[in-house]
This record gives structure tokens, sequence and C-alpha cells, in this order.
């Protein structure tokens, strides 16, 4: 009797909220596994190209200096795009913004399977770039409402980073296996129906939004994209077609100008992006760089090794993405304990540890050479794996501490996107290196430079 009471008592606000374009009550699990799904996309098409780029290379008859941009054009624009993409998600609502990247995700990647070039598959990664963008702070968004209480939405948090987390382990082995079945288009047409399976477990999330939100930082939006993808173009040419040549230098003085003009329209911005007061912070800079370089040491090596396994040791697409568990397995579980290290640890001695690893499995790597028996390969993996899984909760959590309060939120943004563009960055610097050894130095330096800031950078006694 009382629950019929209870249901009848609900009825009211139901109707009111279907009033107001609120959709009908679902079973929190469905909705739950539609905001998921997205996220899992976003992950899966961070690694599932990777071990499909030698076949995109036969069959367009792509150029070696083309491959990493296959890659990077995807998580080029994913990092420009994500500074701001939590304030166009607020403005028109998450539910709006997740619902539309879904379906855009989906009929890109059906146009990217079409791609009769390997400038249009670039474009296409791209275009999923701008996808992946609005998918991610909206999924968070829209997490949070489902949770309304901290401690059930830190959970859910990370369950969500868990689960979402398959789609990067997934990818390589599953691109492999469709590789091999019929080639690099059937690693694009598997995105269509799990987008629409997404979007079908979300249609009954919360549709409202702020009255009011800020506008968009466009010159920040702008600026970023064009830094970083200058940036990416010049190392990438720099290293595959030399130094000397002009195009390399020009980009990449292209590159600076628009950082500098980045931090000069950030301070006139009415809601900028990467907030002066924010940045200015020691603390938070030396998280922003170390969460970047834990994303450039790993997907930089997924994408080195990936050449390395198929070219130098002659591995098949699904082999290639087997050989690749020891690196990807671990992002499946670490998720659901770095919480409780951080919590019991604290967060600088997690970072610390994250970085420590890093650095060895540099190491590991700077004595491998082209006949090194694949037991070095696989402890170097395995080191990297759990030093990134260290390293990017030790920042986030850090970070929830350096930044001020009114900018928790831009700070987490700030850091999320500074990893996409960490990944961009790796891919372009490591992806394009001769061997394995120059790999591994590059990994190690990096770490231990990364380690030296975050240390240099101690919190001040209270």
């Amino acid at each position: 009797m009382s629950t019929t009471n209870d249901r009848a008592a609900r009825i009211p606000r139901a109707a009111s909220g279907a009033k107001h374009g609120a959709p009908r009550p679902a079973a929190p699990g469905l909705l739950f596994a539609g905001v998921v799904a997205g996220n899992f996309l976003v992950l899966l098409d961070t690694s599932i190209l990777n071990v499909a780029l030698p076949d995109v290379r036969e069959d367009l008859g792509a150029p070696a200096a083309a491959l990493p941009w296959a890659v990077d054009a995807y998580t080029v624009v994913f990092a420009g795009l994500l500074l701001v993409a939590g304030v166009v998600s607020d403005r028109f609502g998450p539910r709006r913004v997740y619902r539309t990247a879904l379906v855009a995700f989906g009929a890109i990647s059906l146009l990217s399977a079409l791609a009769p070039n390997v400038g249009s598959l670039i474009a296409g990664r791209a275009l999923l770039g701008v996808a992946a963008a609005g998918l991610v702070p909206a999924s968070l968004a829209l997490l949070a409402r489902l949770h309304p209480d901290l401690k059930e939405r830190m959970r859910a948090v990370g369950s969500w980073a868990a689960l979402s987390s398959i789609g990067l382990i997934a990818g390589p082995v599953l691109g492999g296996l469709l590789v091999d079945q019929g080639g690099w288009r059937l690693v694009f047409l598997v995105n269509p129906p799990i987008a629409l399976l997404a979007l079908l477990a979300a249609r009954r999330l919360s549709g409202e939004r702020p009255e009011s939100a800020a506008r968009p930082d466009r010159a920040g939006m702008l600026l970023s994209v064009l830094a970083l993808g200058t940036l990416t173009y010049g190392l990438i040419a720099a290293n595959t077609d030399g130094w000397g040549r002009p195009l390399p230098l020009v980009a990449l003085g292209v590159a600076a100008v628009a950082l500098v003009l980045l931090a000069l329209a950030e301070r006139r911005a009415e809601a900028p992006a990467l907030p002066p007061a924010l940045t200015g912070l020691p603390r938070v800079r030396a998280d922003l760089v170390a969460g970047g370089m834990a994303s450039f040491l790993f997907y930089g090596l997924l994408f080195a090794l990936t050449q390395w396994l198929v070219d130098e040791r002659g591995l098949s697409p699904l082999k290639t993405g087997l050989a690749f568990l020891p690196m990807t397995l671990p992002m499946c579980f670490m998720p659901y304990f770095t919480g409780r290290i951080v919590a019991r640890w604290g967060a600088r001695p997690v970072l610390y540890a994250g970085l420590g690893l890093d650095a060895a499995a540099g190491t590991a790597l700077a004595f491998c050479s082209q006949d090194s028996p694949f037991a070095l390969i696989t402890v170097a993996q395995v080191l990297l794996a759990f030093g990134s899984t260290l390293a990017i909760p030790g920042a986030t959590a850090d970070m929830a501490a350096a930044a001020p309060a009114r900018y928790a939120a831009t700070g987490q943004g700030a850091l999320n996107a500074c990893r996409q563009a960490g990944a961009a960055l790796g891919v372009a610097v490591l992806g394009t290196q001769a061997t394995l050894h120059a790999s591994g130095v590059t990994l190690a330096v990096g770490a231990v430079l990364s380690l030296a800031l975050v240390a240099a950078a101690r919190p001040k006694p209270e």
C-alpha cells in the first residue's frame, strides 16, 4: 500500500517534468550504460586505428609522414576543443550535446570507412575529434545528475572510467581482428552500432540545463587548436624529413606565436578556457605537465611499438593487438584501486611512483634492439601501464588540491586537455623515431624531467 502511495506521489512531479521536456524515468543502470558508452567510443578510437595503419599505408599508398596524422588529427582536435566543450555543454544542455555528438560520431565513422585517400581519412579523424570533445564533458555532467550524492558520484566516476577504459584495451585486439578479417575500413564500421545503442540507452536522460551559461571562449579554442596542430605538424615533419627543411621550422614558429597569442587572449576573455590565475600557480603547471607527459609516453609508445611489431617483427594485425594486452589490460582494473591508493598515501606519492615507473619503462626500452627478447618489451609495457595508471589519477587528485575552489572544474578540464595534447605530441615524437632505443631514451628523459618539475612544485605548508 505504501509503495502505491509513493508511486502516486511521484506522478505529479513526473508530469511536471514532462511538461518541460524532461524524459520519463528509466532504469538507472540503463542510463549509466548509455553514459559509459560515449566515453568507451572515445577511448576505443584512440587505440583501434594503430594496428590498422600498416594496412592503411598499403591500401591507400599513404606516405610515412601521413600515418601519424591519421591518429593525431583525432587527438589534436579533441584536445583543442575539450577546453571549451564543458562551456558548450552547459550552454546548450549536456543531454542535447551528448546525443548530438553520438549521432555525429556514428555518421562520421561511416564516412571515414569510405575514405578514398589518406587526406579524406585524416579529415574524417579530425571530425571524429570534434564529436569526441562533445562526448566527454557532457557524459561527466550527465553522470553527476544521475548521482547527486558526492560519495555515490565518486564511485560512479570510478566505474565510468574503468568500464569505458575497456575501449582502450579492446582497441588493438579488435582492430587487429577486423583488419585480418576485411581490412582497415572495418575498424570504423564498429562505431555506428555502439553509438546507436548508446543513443537508445541515453534517450531518457535529464534534459535540464542552466538558465544562463558563459559564452564559449572562441579565441582560446581556435588558438589552442592552431598551436597544437602546428606544433604537432612541425614535430612530425622535422622527424621524418629532417630539421633542415624550412616548413617544419615555420610550423614550429607559428605554434610559438599562437601560444603567445593564446596567453594574451586568455587575459581578456570573459570566461577563459585557461584562466591566468589558474595556470600561474606552479603546482597546477606541474600537474598539467605530469598528466600530459603520462599520456605522451603511453600513447606515443603505443603508436611506435605498433609500427615496430609489424615492420620489424612481422606480426599480423591480430597478433600485434594481442601483444599490447600487457600494456592495456591494467587500464581496465587499475582505476578501481587508484582512488583507494590515493586516499591512503596521498596524491603526490602516487604521482611520484607513476612517473618513476614511466622512467623505469623508458630505461628498459633504451636497452632494446631489433633482436631483443620480447620479454624485455613486455616488462617495459607493464611498467608503463602501471606508471600511467598511477601518474594520471595522481595528477588528477593533486589538481583537486592545487586549483582554487572557483577553478576546480576548469582545472580538471585543462588537465584532460593537456592529456590529449600529450597523446598527440607523443605520437608525433615517438611515432617518427627510428628505433625503440631512441623511444626508450625519450621516455626516460621525459619522465625524469616531469618528476623533477613535480618535486620542485611542493605544496606550501599549512
